[in-house]
């Protein structure tokens, strides 16, 4: 504020001052509630002109004639776009109901409230709610080609390469599985009769999807924000340049902003890998039946491709550098890998590639594999190398590091408290965010939240804790919460009970598969009444089993409620309803019939 000269007008100053500026506190420089109300306005990112009134030379007389504009005595007096709000209450009141918001973005130079960075499960669901609380909102979604020229459209890894498409695929393998199960059921199936055509699911699946993306431009259409095709990289705090896959380039501007860019498979750094493998972004587009597969990676991502591509008659060897589904619990894990190997998939592990040769161009061609095997050279050729050896954050090359934005140097990934980044007006939610699970319906979570939060007042935060997850390997996985080694580890293993059951399913029996391959285990803290830290299931329909005890476990379950609860018989989930025998008994844990 400028110096008031002796005999100036003081009610003209503060109406001059309060109306050239878009957000005026009048304030005094060490009162804690003062801070506290220009700390919103901090939060919010929104620029303001403070006025210390007790450090003015007329601050009295100053606060007097302030007194007069608005008949309030206190400090602080806050103007916004040259009216008055109120003091201290007033603003929370109108931040808390959202009219804060409301307000600043009507005085808002910006294009738009919220631009938000990617197009995926994230943050459609936190552009959409951002429409939906009046908001005016971009989307920027730009699928760069795959080296091996593979690209899509809106809605990001989980829609286009990803959930669906690999849990159709899944499908398709329990299909074919199921016809061979038949016959012992009573099916009269002559050999030979049924055939799997790759190119028949693969047109299904694409034009499934492709449904999907229609979808979604639909709805971002319905709900009036604006879909850019077109690749955004941050020039300043609050410009982005976009620019299509044409090469026109343009600058938008926005208030806040939300990294949801998610992540792109990696490719080891060997010869011939980009050149001639594969990733999960290249095959379910893959035109052709991909023949004799080497698998490299120990990921869900590769276990589930491998599994599935067996099922439809595959020649499929996997390559494991270690252990395998790392992060998950290695008892489950190493079970999986048992019943994949009975299944007839080949593990080579330890083992990694060193080198790939194509010897001949083709749909699907040959590929020579050279690769270090616990030390020795492993020379084999395959039709297709699928790539699953891990993914890396989409954060490079988008400018965070010309605003600010913190990135972790070894991950890519985004820290982030309550999903705002180091910026204070740019967030981040879904793959991108460092230290949060991965998954489709967290992001969709996140982004929900995280849009009602900054703009309808909410103060509800995802909540990233037991949250449950499946693998749809050909034995699924569905598990929640703590693994049993991670458990002991923060816990202590004198505070751990293990329950736990081997089964086999009754659809299992008459074709006599899997036989006691299924198993379940519920991990409890035995200080606290049993409470269940993890939740385990392997065996059929791993996702429609393990939904439900997630509520259980967000509610505090023991293993006295599951040993209350009444089972559905006769059903897999049944089991954890009469859980008896602990590990650390050593009793077998097979279970039979009824």
């Amino acid at each position: 504020m400028p110096p008031i000269q002796n005999g100036t007008n003081l009610s003209e100053t503060i109406e001059k001052i309060v109306k050239s500026n878009t957000v005026v506190i009048f304030s005094l420089s060490d009162d804690p509630v003062c801070k506290q109300t220009k700390g919103l306005f901090e939060s919010l990112g929104a620029p303001f002109l403070a006025i210390e009134v007790d450090s003015e030379e007329y601050g009295p007389p100053l606060q007097d004639a302030l007194s007069q504009r608005t008949g309030v005595s206190g400090l602080p007096q806050v103007f916004v776009g040259g009216e008055f709000l109120g003091g201290s209450e007033d603003t929370a009141v109108a931040y808390a109901k959202g009219n804060l918001g409301n307000l600043l973005a009507g005085l808002s130079d910006y294009d738009y409230d919220l631009v938000v960075i990617g197009g995926g499960s994230g943050g459609l669901a936190a552009s959409k709610e951002a429409a939906k609380l009046g908001k005016k909102v971009a989307v920027c979604d730009f699928v760069k080609p795959s080296p091996q020229g593979t690209s899509w459209g809106l809605g990001g890894t989980c829609v286009n390469v990803g959930c669906i498409p690999k849990k159709l695929m899944h499908q398709a393998a329990l299909l074919g599985q199921g016809i061979q199960d038949a016959r012992k059921f009573g099916w009269n199936i002559p050999d030979g009769a049924v055939q799997f055509q790759w190119e028949v699911m693969c047109s299904n699946v694409r034009d499934y999807i492709s449904s999907l993306n229609w979808k979604y431009r639909v709805q971002l259409r319905e709900n009036k924000v604006q879909y850019l095709n077109a690749f955004a990289e941050f020039v300043d705090l609050h410009k982005v340049k976009v620019t299509d896959k044409k090469g026109k380039e343009k600058f938008i501007t926005a208030s806040d902003f939300i990294l949801a860019m998610g992540e792109r498979p990696k490719y080891p750094d060997i010869p011939g890998a980009r050149e001639y493998a594969i990733t999960s972004d290249d095959l379910f587009f893959l035109p052709h039946c991909p023949g004799k597969t080497l698998v490299v990676g120990a990921s869900y991502v590769a276990l589930e491709c491998a599994g599935f591509l067996k099922a439809m008659g595959m020649d499929v060897t996997v390559m494991v550098r270690s252990i395998l589904l790392r992060g998950f619990d290695q008892d489950m894990a190493e079970r999986i890998g048992a019943y994949m190997a009975e299944e007839g998939i080949r593990f080579i592990r330890p083992c990694v590639p060193t080198k790939l040769e194509r010897v001949e161009e083709g749909s699907p061609g040959r590929i020579v594999v050279t690769a270090d095997a616990d030390g020795k050279e492993l020379v084999e050729e395959y039709n297709t190398v699928l790539f699953a050896v891990g993914r890396e954050s989409c954060t490079r090359g988008i400018g965070l590091e010309k605003v600010g934005v913190e990135v972790n140097l070894k991950s890519g990934k985004v820290p982030a408290v309550a999903e705002r980044t180091t910026v204070k007006h740019i967030f981040a939610v879904g793959d991108v965010l460092d230290g949060r699970p991965e998954l489709t319906p967290v992001a969709i979570q996140a982004g929900t939240l995280l849009a009602r939060r900054l703009y309808g007042g909410s103060d509800v935060q995802c909540d990233y804790t037991n949250v449950p997850t499946t693998v749809f390997t050909p034995i699924e996985y569905g598990c929640i919460g703590y693994s049993e080694e991670d458990a002991i580890s923060k816990f202590g293993e004198e505070n751990i009970e293990v329950f736990h059951a081997n089964f086999t399913p009754l659809e299992w029996t008459l074709p006599k598969r899997g036989t006691d391959m299924g198993y379940v285990k519920v991990i409890c803290l035995t200080p606290e009444r049993d409470r269940i830290l993890g939740f385990h299931y392997l065996g059929p329909n791993a996702g429609e089993v393990t939904q439900g005890f997630a509520t259980a476990m967000k509610l505090g379950a023991t293993k006295a409620d599951l040993d209350a609860t009444i089972g559905i018989h006769p059903t897999c989930a049944e089991l954890f309803t009469t859980l008896s025998i602990t590990k650390r008994s050593g009793t077998d844990a097979k279970q039979g019939g009824c």
